[in-house]
C-alpha cells in the first residue's frame, strides 16, 4: 500500500511540475476590482502587456466593480488555484474585516507583485469657493452638511483620508456621494456632482494639469516633485504627522494553493513589467512610486499597512469591528 501511495504522490508531483512548466496553456483572466479609468485600472492595463511578453501568454482583463471591490475579490478567491484567474486590486481588501464588508482579505492570496504605491491628494471642482485646504475647512465649518465629498465606499482611499481629516479636525460635517471607483468619482467632480474628492495623485494629475480640477493639498509630509506648488497638508495642520506618510498600493494576486512554479512564472513576468521603461516612465510621470515586490517582502508590507490603517479607522470610530477581533495588532505592539 505504501508503494502505491508513494507512487501516486510522485505522479501528482510530476503532473504539477509539468503543468507549471507548460503554463500558460490558455488565456488568463485578470479581474480588476475597480471601474475603467480609475487608478487601479490604469496601472494594471499599463503593466500587464509588458508582463505578457515575458509570460508568453495573454491576460484578458475585466473590470468587476461593486461592494468596494469585494465582489471581484470573492470571485477570484472562489476560482481554481491554477494561475488562470488573477486578482488585480488596490489596498481596500485589507480593511474588509473591520469594515464589515467580508471575511476575506489578501491573506487569502499569494502576492504576485505589489507594483506601485500612490500619494493621496485632495482636489476640488474648479469652481469651488475655496482654493486650498484651509479655505475648504473654513467653508465646511461655515456651511455644515453642504459640501459634497466623492467616496468609493468604506475602506477605499477616500474613506481613509476622510477619516483622517475627521480625526485631525475633530469632526467633518460633509455629504458623502458614492461612486464605483475614483475614475467615475473624478468625472463627477469635474461635472459638478461633487465638490471635493480625496484621490491618488497618479489618477488626478492629468485633470489638474488640464485645469479641470484644482488641488487643495498633498496628503504627505512634504511637497511632491510633480506638483511642487501644492503644499503638503502638514503645512495646514501639523497633527497629520501622526498618520503620514500613507498611501494606496496596487497589486496582482492569486489564490492560496496556486502551484509554486506558476507563482514564480507570474512573479517573474510582472517584475519585468514593472521594470519596463514605458511603465517606469508612466508611473513616474503620474506621481506613483514603483515597488515591484513579492514574496515575504510583499507580505511584510501588507501586514504593516493593514495594522496602521485599521487602527486609524478604529480610532476615528469608522469601523464595524475592532482590529483586535481579527488579530490585527496596533502598530508598535
Amino acid at each position: 500500500m505504501k508503494r502505491v501511495i508513494i507512487g501516486a504522490l510522485g505522479a501528482l508531483a510530476l503532473t504539477a511540475t509539468t503543468a507549471a512548466a507548460e503554463y500558460p496553456e490558455k488565456e488568463i483572466q485578470g479581474i480588476i476590482q475597480w471601474g475603467a479609468g480609475g487608478s487601479t485600472d490604469t496601472v494594471m492595463r499599463a503593466v500587464t502587456p509588458h508582463a505578457e511578453e515575458v509570460l508568453g501568454g495573454t491576460v484578458v482583463m475585466q473590470n468587476m466593480t461593486g461592494a468596494v471591490g469585494a465582489i471581484a475579490l470573492n470571485h477570484v478567491a472562489g476560482a481554481d488555484a491554477d494561475g488562470y484567474t488573477l486578482l488585480m486590486g488596490a489596498e481596500n481588501p485589507m480593511l474588509y474585516k473591520i469594515m464589515g464588508l467580508g471575511d476575506k482579505d489578501y491573506n487569502e492570496f499569494i502576492p504576485i507583485s505589489l507594483l506601485a504605491r500612490g500619494t493621496p491628494i485632495l482636489v476640488a471642482n474648479k469652481d469651488a469657493p475655496f482654493d486650498d485646504y484651509a479655505g475648504m475647512m473654513e467653508h465646511i465649518r461655515a456651511n455644515p452638511g453642504e459640501v459634497r465629498f466623492g467616496a468609493t465606499g468604506p475602506g477605499g482611499l477616500p474613506s481613509v483620508i476622510t477619516a483622517m481629516i475627521d480625526s485631525v479636525e475633530g469632526g467633518l460635517d460633509v455629504i458623502a456621494v458614492p461612486y464605483d471607483g475614483d475614475g467615475p468619482a473624478l468625472t463627477g467632480l469635474q461635472g459638478g456632482a461633487v465638490d471635493v474628492m480625496p484621490a491618488v495623485l497618479g489618477v488626478a494629475i492629468e485633470g489638474i494639469r488640464a485645469g479641470n480640477m484644482k488641488p487643495l493639498a498633498i496628503f504627505d509630509v512634504e511637497t511632491h516633485e510633480k506638483l511642487p506648488d501644492v503644499p503638503p497638508v502638514t503645512e495646514f495642520n501639523e497633527a497629520y504627522n501622526t498618520y503620514l506618510p500613507w498611501g494606496p498600493f496596487f497589486g496582482v494576486f492569486v489564490p492560496n494553493g496556486t502551484p509554486d512554479g506558476v507563482v514564480a512564472k507570474l512573479s517573474e513576468a510582472y517584475a519585468a513589467g514593472v521594470a519596463h521603461p514605458d511603465f517606469v516612465s508612466l508611473m513616474e510621470d503620474r506621481g506613483f512610486t514603483l515597488m515591484g515586490i513579492s514574496g515575504d517582502a510583499a507580505r511584510d508590507f501588507l501586514t504593516k499597512w493593514q495594522q496602521s490603517t485599521a487602527w486609524l479607522l478604529q480610532d476615528a470610530g469608522h469601523t464595524k469591528a475592532s482590529p483586535e477581533t481579527f488579530g490585527i495588532a496596533r502598530p508598535g505592539e
